[in-house]
């Protein structure tokens, strides 16, 4: 267990990240971000050759970002937003997906749905938005994923398989089964020929300018918040040459 909102396990060479906030619909915060990200980079650095992302409740996969804290940073915990991995990552979305909580499912590599899923993206209509869905255009028919935006309406777990939004469609309350087996088919393979194919498929279809953005931001922030700059403002007061040392 990662936080009390964001769970992880590992068995057989499957990581499973599991968001656990029904109270409040598995709606987002900052501190489930940072958890997300903890698991994630777990993922990243251990054993595990695939992940999966699920919720723990069946009937939603998440509510989206939670507007009475917003997590300013979220990006940073989203795949190839504010971080990469070459292992695939596996989404398993039961219900619906909402606003934040579907530009993060559908920014995994596959995405698992049950019959009674719903991707929903409302900004348009609320009337606040950061542009991060617009990365949906490269994992997505771009026409769908226009009206997706655009209108704010739902799309249904059977059109977001037809149009190829989603890898596969299952019975309502079986995603996370399927996403089981499709981690398991994913492990037995070589792990070396996935992470690279992955990532020369990736390379090929290249990235969007908010994913850009965010990698400017990852980089400023890596500057900014090191020992160098502590140490060189520090060194700007007390009037002496500062010493780097890449940390």
């Amino acid at each position: 267990m990662i936080s009390d909102h964001i769970q992880y396990s590992e068995a057989d060479g499957i990581a499973e990240i599991t968001i656990c906030r029904p109270e409040r619909r598995n709606a987002l915060n900052g501190a489930m971000f940072e958890a997300l990200r903890a698991c994630f980079d777990r993922f990243a650095e251990g054993e595990a050759k695939v992940a999966i992302l699920a919720s723990g409740d069946d009937t939603i996969f998440s509510a989206g970002a939670d507007l009475t804290d917003p997590p300013e940073h979220f990006w940073r915990a989203v795949p190839e937003f504010g971080f990469t991995t070459d292992k695939p990552i596996i989404a398993a979305i039961g219900g619906k997906a909402i606003g934040a909580g579907l530009v993060l499912a559908l920014m995994c590599d596959f995405v698992v749905v049950g019959e009674d899923a719903e991707l929903i993206y409302p900004e348009a209509k609320v009337g606040v938005a950061k542009g991060a869905v617009t990365a949906l255009v490269k994992r997505a028919p771009l026409r769908v994923a226009l009206e997706m935006m655009l209108t704010g309406e739902p799309v249904a777990a059977r059109r977001a398989f037809d149009t190829g939004m989603v890898n596969r469609i299952v019975p309502a309350g079986q995603h996370r089964a399927e996403a089981r087996r499709m981690a398991g088919t994913l492990a037995a393979n070589a792990p070396l020929v996935l992470q690279m194919l992955k990532r020369m498929s990736l390379d090929a279809i290249g990235g969007t300018p908010i994913q850009s953005f965010y990698d400017t931001n990852a980089r400023v922030d890596r500057v900014m918040n090191s020992q160098d700059a502590r140490d060189a403002l520090e060194a700007f007061r007390e009037k002496r040459k500062p010493v780097f040392h890449g940390r």
